[in-house]
């Protein structure tokens, strides 16, 4: 059974020429004979920002390119039918589309109402400043460019139970609306993190839900898309997506994989939200991506056999998206948190070469970041992605034994001839370390498969060898030939 390997199909600093999805469609076999078997597009609908958005700002999610609302027909990445003929491309490709889906807020309103409201401590939304004030909030939603195709729906402050901008004063907040409470189940921090940004979604009015499900099976019609990645679920109750995402899958009949991103280093933040969701979806190991940060800027002085110590790939392997950068911890980005680059092949090898977790490859990582003068991580992580598929097969043996240089070994597969291997890195000094790949390798000889130690090795008869790997450097030994 083929191993889902994920790609991040952008970066945030893509060009804003609308043509994103015309690249796309034309890159979808070349993805899928590199080994992916499945892309994360980024969100497609019509922005605050218009063509500039990179599609979190979220105005009107009818909108996909098709009508001339904030100054632009196209999105940042193109129109309606290029996304959807971008999809469609790589579905014939082989792979399967995750869609971006930001339900958390709305920015960008068409104007404003007067609406009483209190001030919040932005460090404790719990408390308000307890006088309420007649504040004019952007959350009058009509969408007249769309002019109510495909929804009459329009949004107005009943809707939303917080805002970040009193119109009335020019002053930048946290404004709880009259009548409102946040959301109960969301994350802690900040006392109460229902609020992120924008217009947030009250997602305990009966209206909203309704609108949210319809909206959901329209775009799962148009789109045909195979499933979510779910952006920002801390900040919405816990229990959203396991009606949403269980409505989809009973209309549609579909698997729908989901992922969620629920951003914080915490193992027990991502375990409880995973068993208040009903396990309804994965959630990317933002534990790993921090190891890994922390592992990179630690100069050969992280204990590497601590690596996947309070990770969500060690606690819920079958739950795990695995993932070194994203379009949020690159330079420059809200939570910039970058793996230096002499570690990337290091960390790739530790998601792509294991048995355990989806991993998730950045584009960033796989076409560079031109902004920041960031090449692509290169050759090693192409190889890796031929390896994942091909050779690191079988059943999985760990050396973690030594706080510089790690390694395991895969077994093989009798239906996978070549298949099995030997992975060994180290954050600090070369050297070396024996591992045994079983006695069905006695006597074959194995070379460094990504061609970072020279030479050969010939296995004893146990199947057992030396194997080398340079200082801050990763060697995969398989059979030669």
């Amino acid at each position: 059974m083929e191993q889902k390997t994920l790609l991040q199909y952008f970066e945030w600093y893509l060009p804003a020429d609308a043509g994103h999805w015309k690249r796309a469609a034309a890159d979808a076999e070349h993805l899928r004979k590199a080994g992916f078997t499945g892309v994360w597009l980024p969100p497609a609908y019509k922005g605050a920002q218009g063509r500039d958005d990179v599609g979190y700002g979220v105005y009107d999610t009818y909108d996909l390119g098709e009508f001339d609302q904030k100054g632009t027909v196209p999105t940042k990445y193109g129109t309606k039918d290029e996304y959807l003929a971008a999809i469609r491309a790589m579905q014939e490709a082989g792979l399967a589309v995750l869609a971006d889906i930001v339900l958390n807020h709305r920015m960008g309103a068409d104007a404003c109402e007067t609406v009483e409201a209190e001030s919040c401590d932005p460090g404790d939304r719990n408390k308000d400043s307890g006088a309420e004030a007649a504040i004019s909030a952007w959350t009058k939603f009509t969408f007249p460019g769309r002019g109510g195709k495909y929804s009459a729906f329009q949004w107005n402050h009943s809707h939303f139970d917080g805002v970040d901008w009193d119109d009335k004063t020019k002053r930048k907040g946290v404004f709880h609306l009259d009548g409102k409470d946040w959301e109960g189940e969301v994350d802690d921090e900040h006392g109460n993190y229902d609020y992120l940004m924008g217009a947030d979604l009250d997602m305990e009015n009966p209206e909203v839900l309704a609108e949210l499900d319809r909206w959901g099976e329209w775009y799962l019609q148009t789109t045909g898309v195979d499933g979510f990645r779910l952006d920002a679920v801390k900040h919405i109750r816990f229990t959203f997506f396991t009606h949403w995402l269980e409505n989809l899958r009973d209309k549609s009949g579909r698997e729908l994989w989901a992922v969620g991103e629920y951003w914080s280093p915490e193992l027990a933040d991502l375990t409880h939200y995973l068993d208040s969701c009903g396990k309804t979806m994965c959630l990317f190991d933002v534990p790993l991506h921090f190891n890994f940060a922390r592992a990179s800027s630690s100069g050969g002085n992280f204990d590497m056999r601590r690596i996947f110590e309070g990770t969500l790939v060690d606690a819920r392997p079958e739950r795990a998206v695995t993932f070194v950068d994203n379009h949020d911890t690159q330079p420059g980005q809200a939570l910039q948190s970058w793996v230096q680059g002499w570690f990337k092949p290091l960390a790739y090898a530790l998601i792509l070469l294991r048995k355990d977790g989806v991993p998730c490859v950045f584009y960033g990582d796989y076409y560079g970041v031109p902004h920041d003068a960031i090449g692509p991580v290169g050759p090693q992580l192409e190889t890796m992605l031929r390896l994942r598929q091909d050779v690191a097969l079988g059943e999985q043996t760990d050396y973690f034994d030594d706080a510089n240089i790690i390694g395991w070994t895969r077994a093989g597969r009798e239906d996978a001839p070549g298949s099995g291997c030997a992975v060994l890195l180290s954050d600090g000094p070369g050297g070396a370390k024996e591992m045994c790949m079983g006695a069905q390798f006695a006597g074959r000889t194995f070379v460094d498969l990504l061609g970072n130690c020279p030479g050969e090795v010939t296995l004893d008869e146990t199947g057992s060898a030396q194997f080398s790997v340079n200082g801050g450097s990763v060697s995969v030994w398989g059979p030669k030939g």
